[in-house]
C-alpha cells in the first residue's frame, strides 16, 4: 500500500528555497513549497510502506543540515479539483 503524507518544516531562517531545492532532489518527495505561518516549508511525499516513511523521515529528511524540526501528516484520504493542476 501506497503511503503519502505532508511534511511541515521549520528550517533555519533564509533557507527555505534552498531547503525546497534539496528535497526535491529526493525521488520520495513529490512537491515542496515554501509557506508563511507556524512552518516554513512543505512537502509532500509518496512511499511504499510505513517502514520506508521513517527510515526517509529519519535517515534521509532529519539530516537536510537546514531543517530544524519537522511535523508529518499522514494522508487518509486525498481529494482532486475539477482542474487537477498544481500551480507554479
Amino acid at each position: 500500500m501506497v503511503i503519502q503524507a505532508y511534511v511541515l518544516f521549520k528550517v533555519s531562517s533564509g533557507t527555505e528555497r534552498k531547503t525546497c531545492e534539496k528535497l526535491v532532489d529526493f525521488g520520495e518527495v513529490l512537491v515542496a513549497g515554501i509557506i508563511y505561518g507556524e512552518y516554513d516549508v512543505i512537502a509532500k511525499i509518496s512511499v511504499p510502506d510505513m517502514k520506508t516513511l521513517e527510515a526517509f523521515l529519519s535517515e534521509r529528511i532529519r539530516k537536510v543540515p537546514s531543517v530544524i524540526l519537522t511535523s508529518t501528516m499522514i494522508v487518509a484520504r486525498e481529494y482532486k479539483g475539477r482542474t487537477g493542476r498544481i500551480s507554479k
